[in-house]
């Protein structure tokens, strides 16, 4: 059993499809059914008829994300797809040999799946995330026994042709930004827990223009910070927050539990900040309220933070420091 890399896009345009529908998809949509091919070589002229300007790099690159997607992922194998749409990755089981089936406009190229979690990205060990940083859109993830310690965060329950190099993630071939993203949402999880994480919210708060009062430690009936407006804090949109920093998804329950305590208190609209994330029926709901209310989980606070870093008082950048730095782009 191995596991493998599977994007589904550069900006996770395919990834809702690939999730509705149990499978794993890549792009390279121009290339047509791929099951008649019997060898990587026959797929190396394919692709050179298809793009008679591609730099040889580039072929080799491409065609081998594209044989080992059709050919070298076995049935079993595990399959990580990390998401655009939260702070996530989908851990699947590969059920299905390569096909050739246009489900959608983008979505042509499938293997089936059966989807076994979601796991929020800071339940991962750091040197995976480095490895789940690859700017590959496919590749085999072998750093330290990475899928049986992927096994176990699951609780649930052929090699390579000799002719192609082994997989090397190395800093030139890794998502930097997506690496220092992991790192600095491991760290708010270590560092800011509780009360603190409450806290961590304000500050985002306090930097957008709220007045805000957050509750004491202890039982705080469902309120964890209230937020309004103006000089005083008198003046509207009334917010009501509550915060949730244990590392479980949030269900469905304390999103309404919100509602009933917007109704006590008068608030207009309420924003539900959850470390571990929200399920799919959380979401649901959420989205059905649009008007009232707002959910932020890992990957949103931390986008927060981002943009309301400058403004945060020196205690609290203290405990969080950041720098911003520049890179290139050479991708």
């Amino acid at each position: 059993m191995s596991l493998w890399l599977v994007r589904a896009g550069r900006h996770g345009e395919q990834e809702q499809g690939a999730l509705d529908n149990d499978v794993v998809t890549i792009g390279w949509n121009e290339l047509p059914d791929l099951s008649r091919l019997k060898s990587r070589s026959e797929l190396t002229r394919l692709y050179t008829q298809i793009h008679p300007k591609a730099k040889k790099n580039q072929i080799a690159n491409e065609v081998g994300q594209v044989w080992r997607f059709a050919r070298e992922i076995q049935v079993g194998d595990l399959v990580a797809l990390p998401l655009k749409t939260q702070a996530a990755i989908a851990i699947g089981r590969v059920e299905g040999t390569y096909e050739y089936k246009e489900l959608a406009d983008n979505i042509k190229h499938i293997r089936r799946v059966r989807w076994l979690k979601t796991i929020r990205r800071s339940a991962f060990d750091q040197d995976i995330l480095y490895s789940l940083g690859a700017f590959m859109t496919v590749c085999r993830i072998k750093r330290h026994d990475a899928e049986n310690r992927v096994l176990s965060l699951l609780k649930s329950e052929e090699q390579p042709e000799a002719e192609e190099p082994e997989e090397v993630i190395t800093e030139e071939t890794v998502d930097i930004e997506e690496s220092a993203r992991d790192q600095i949402t491991k760290y708010i999880g270590t560092r800011f827990r509780g009360h603190d994480f409450a806290r961590l919210v304000e500050a985002i708060l306090h930097a957008q223009g709220y007045v805000t009062r957050r509750s004491s430690p202890g039982p705080d009936g469902g309120i964890d910070i209230l937020a309004a407006s103006g000089p005083l804090g008198f003046n509207k949109p009334w917010l009501c927050v509550q915060v949730k920093s244990s590392s479980s998804q949030v269900d469905v329950r304390v999103l309404r539990e919100l509602q009933g305590v917007m109704s006590r208190v008068r608030a207009e609209q309420g924003l539900l900040v959850a470390w571990g994330g929200f399920n799919g029926a959380c979401i649901k709901e959420a989205s059905d309220a649009f008007f009232a209310i707002r959910l932020w989980d890992q990957g949103t606070l931390l986008g927060e933070v981002f943009k309301y870093y400058d403004r945060f008082d020196d205690v609290l950048k203290a405990e969080l420091p950041l720098k911003r730095i520049w890179a290139l782009v050479t991708g």
